[in-house]
């Protein structure tokens, strides 16, 4: 997923309310939209490098997309963007990036349930279905290690019981962890974070639903999915 127009590089200020962030461009100060609305735990330090995509017919003129993140000791740029986690993914599978997962029909956000939807429906030529869900990772608080979720998720949680349903019912039901670092070799679960995900995940693999991670190759100028890294369960 390449940025178009190319992003600005910035320094973060500080990030607040949630959806909001103050920079510093070449000595000019704005507010910008941050659209990510998690606690970006590690991600938002006064004075980090960050970079940030022009916006046009909106009240803020730019949208955070980059934050170069020392949490976990070397310099890694993270993307922050949550709403760009399933354009990643898409792309990924129709370049096939994704070992094992059909694509030969991709649909997207379909309803599950009565009031849920699920991030994909993909099937193989044949009309097997494989449901997939996307998490976008971001939190390293120790060197190599991705972890999910850096906050409370009842969503998350929500989302796993339904994919093991799935499972359960005989169908293929997926939760992909796409770690939005450049730093990072495995995934764990936070589960001092948010303990009630960490036991529906436990539930969920138990009814039979597969857990994958990818890594993300990350610039200033695009961002793609990766390679397959581990997933530790513990």
């Amino acid at each position: 997923m390449q940025f178009s127009p190319p992003l600005v590089e910035a320094r973060l200020i500080k990030r607040y309310k949630r959806f909001l962030a103050d920079v510093e461009i070449a000595g000019t100060y704005l507010t910008v939209h941050c659209p990510n609305p998690g606690s970006m735990l590690g991600l938002a330090e006064p004075g980090s490098r960050c970079w940030l995509a022009p916006k046009t017919g909106t009240k803020l003129p730019y949208g955070w997309e980059l934050v170069e993140s020392k949490a976990s000791g070397a310099a890694a740029l993270v993307g922050i963007n949550t709403g760009r986690a399933n354009a990643i993914v898409a792309e990924g599978l129709a370049k096939g990036s994704f070992a094992d997962l059909p694509s030969a029909t991709v649909a997207r956000e379909v309803k599950v349930g009565a009031a849920s939807r699920l991030d994909f429906r993909l099937a193989d030529a044949a009309g097997t279905p494989c449901w997939v869900e996307v998490k976008s990772v971001t939190l390293s608080r120790n060197s190599g290690i991705a972890e999910f979720p850096d906050a409370r998720t009842d969503r998350g949680s929500r989302h796993l019981a339904e994919l093991g349903l799935l499972s359960q019912a005989g169908q293929r039901a997926v939760l992909l962890f796409l770690v939005q670092r450049s730093d990072c070799r495995e995934v764990r679960l936070a589960a001092d974070i948010d303990p009630t995900y960490a036991a529906a995940m436990t539930q969920a693999r138990a009814q039979g639903v597969e857990i994958r991670a990818f890594s993300c190759e990350i610039g200033p100028t695009g961002i793609d999915a990766g390679h397959e890294i581990a997933f530790i369960h513990s």
